[in-house]
């Protein structure tokens, strides 16, 4: 269970003035961005507990493994990666350094632009994202419904699972 009283973080206070027009947008816009943000928070904290004990792996270096295996021939430019992961080169960087010592990933010179540098996940890699696909589809799924049976975030849960679907 979280910490956090959901409800009286996610509304407005019934003392609070009514607000109209463009203050109201603004609430409304911020309402849901507070939803957004703890929904994620949960389901994020879920998978990294997850992972790291049954899997040793993080959230983020599980998003690597995913992105890269999904890929065509399992490699993209570092500078895709970041963007795909949504960290900044040098985050990247460094977290291709740990899994490429774990033996997961390689790296390579792109053969067409030789400053150029591929990511691609090994066959190490391949094997250890396939034994954690399940934890992190189970957890994902049990954290949505459990999301889906709190009322200020059961409607993000059920976008989420019909996005699935």
């Amino acid at each position: 269970m979280s910490c956090l009283d959901l409800e009286a973080v996610m509304s407005l206070p019934d003392e609070a003035p009514a607000a109209h027009g463009a203050e109201e947008a603004a609430e409304s816009r911020a309402q849901g961005w507070r939803r957004l943000a703890a929904l994620h928070s949960r389901i994020e904290d879920a998978l990294e507990r997850a992972l790291q004990r049954e899997h040793d792996l993080s959230v983020v270096e599980y998003a690597v493994l995913d992105v890269l295996s999904r890929q065509d021939e399992h490699h993209l430019r570092m500078q895709q990666l970041a963007c795909a992961i949504v960290l900044s080169q040098s985050a990247t960087t460094r977290l291709v350094t740990r899994l490429e010592n774990r033996g997961l990933l390689g790296r390579y010179l792109c053969p067409t632009d030789r400053r150029g540098i591929y990511t691609e996940v090994t066959e190490a890699g391949r094997a250890l994202l396939a034994a954690a696909r399940p934890t992190h589809d189970t957890v994902l799924a049990e954290s949505l419904t459990a999301a889906a049976g709190v009322p200020e975030l059961a409607s993000l849960a059920r976008a989420l699972e019909g996005e699935r679907a």
